[in-house]
C-alpha cells in the first residue's frame, strides 16, 4: 500500500511519519495542494490524503480513475467545495474527519466572545494611545446574558456546556434538532425566534447552499440592538457587506469572525509584503468592534495530530476492508 499526502504543514509532517512508522505503510508527504496540476504526482499510489481547502472538481475526479485512485481522504471535516457526484461518477470514495477536536473550536469562539465582551480591542486600542482610562468602554458579564447557538452537532454542544458553565441563558436552533437536548427545552422553533432572543448569536453550523448568507440585512435587522456575533464555522454563512453596515449603523456591537466569506487567498498566506486587494476585508480589519483572526481555532496539537490520523486511518481502512466508517455520503 502507498498513500501520498498533499499539502502537509511542517506541524502535520511528524504526525504522518509517526503514523507510516507505526503502521508499516509507505506515506509521501508533499508540501503541495492537491490541484488538476499537482495530482500527476498520485499517479502508481493507491490513495490520496488531503486538506480541503480549495475546490476539488470532476477534472481532478476524472484523473483519479484513470490512475486507479479509488479513495480521497480530507483530513478536515467541510467538504462543501468537493464535488461529490463526480467522485461517485468516478468511483472514488470521499472520507473526512467528523470530528477532530471540538474542545478546540468550542473554546476558542467562546475566548473570541470574551474579547468582545470585555472591549479588549477598544481597550488595546487606547492603551496603544497612552489613553489608560476606563469609561467608556464598560463591559457586560456572560452570565447576564442570552447566548443563541446555531448548529448542535459535536462543536455546538461542547460550546453550549461552556456557556452554561459561566451561567449564561443558552438557546438553541438546528435544523436536525438532537434528541436529548430536545428533552431540555432548550431549542427554539425558528431562527427568528433566536434572533429576537439572544444577546450573543453564535455560528456552529455547516456551509451549505441552503443556510449561504443566513446572517444578512434581514436578520441583523430581527436581532436584538448591540447583538454580539461569532463565526468560527464557515465564511459564507454571513453577508459580509451587511455585517459591515449593521456594524457602523450599531445594530451590531460587535463580531468575532476566525473564518470570512473570501478567505481562500488570504488566509494561511504570508502576505508580509504585500497589499490586500480586498475592500471588505480590509474595513473589517479596521473596525475596533472586530476581531478578525484565519481561520485558527481548530489549530491546537490535539487537532492537528486527530486530523493527520484519522484520515491516514480511513484510507487505511478503505483500501483494507473495501467499507469506511467515515466517508461522506
Amino acid at each position: 500500500m502507498k498513500l501520498i499526502a498533499f499539502g502537509m504543514r511542517k506541524d502535520e509532517v511528524g504526525f504522518g511519519n509517526q503514523w507510516s512508522d507505526d503502521n508499516q505503510v509507505d506515506v509521501e508527504i508533499t508540501q503541495d495542494l492537491l490541484t488538476n496540476e499537482t495530482i500527476q504526482q498520485a499517479d502508481g499510489f493507491d490513495g490520496i490524503i488531503a486538506l480541503q481547502t480549495i475546490p476539488y472538481n470532476e477534472t481532478l475526479f476524472s484523473k483519479m480513475k484513470e490512475m486507479n485512485i479509488k479513495i480521497l481522504s480530507v483530513r478536515n471535516v467541510g467538504v462543501d467545495n468537493i464535488d461529490l457526484v463526480a467522485a461517485k461518477k468516478y468511483g472514488v470514495t470521499v472520507t473526512n474527519v467528523p470530528a477532530y477536536s471540538p474542545n478546540a473550536i468550542a473554546e476558542f469562539s467562546v475566548t473570541q466572545l470574551m474579547q468582545l465582551l470585555r472591549r479588549t480591542p477598544e481597550f488595546n486600542l487606547k492603551i496603544k494611545n497612552q489613553d489608560y482610562r476606563w469609561a467608556p468602554n464598560i463591559s457586560r458579564e456572560l452570565r447576564s446574558l442570552t447566548v443563541g447557538v446555531i448548529g448542535t452537532g459535536r462543536i455546538g454542544r461542547v460550546a453550549m456546556d461552556i456557556y452554561k458553565g459561566f451561567g449564561a441563558k443558552v438557546i438553541a436552533y438546528d435544523v436536525y434538532p438532537n434528541a436529548e437536548l430536545k428533552k431540555s427545552g432548550i431549542y427554539v422553533d425558528t431562527l427568528d425566534e433566536l434572533f429576537e432572543q439572544a444577546d450573543v448569536v453564535t455560528l456552529h453550523t455547516p456551509a451549505t447552499k441552503e443556510n449561504e448568507h443566513m446572517l444578512n440585512r434581514d436578520s441583523f435587522e430581527k436581532m436584538k440592538h448591540g447583538v454580539l456575533i461569532v463565526n468560527t464555522a464557515r465564511g459564507t454563512l454571513i453577508n459580509t457587506e451587511d455585517l459591515i453596515d449593521a456594524l457602523k449603523s450599531g445594530q451590531v456591537g460587535g463580531a468575532a469572525l476566525d473564518t470570512y466569506e473570501f478567505e481562500n487567498p488570504i488566509f494561511n498566506h504570508d502576505l508580509t509584503d504585500s497589499s490586500i486587494e480586498d475592500p471588505l476585508f480590509n474595513e473589517l480589519l479596521d473596525m475596533v468592534n472586530v476581531i478578525l483572526t484565519p481561520h485558527i481555532a481548530f489549530y491546537t496539537e490535539t487537532a492537528v495530530k486527530n486530523m493527520v490520523e484519522i484520515a491516514l486511518n480511513s484510507a487505511y481502512q478503505f483500501l483494507t476492508t473495501g467499507v469506511v466508517e467515515t466517508e461522506v455520503k
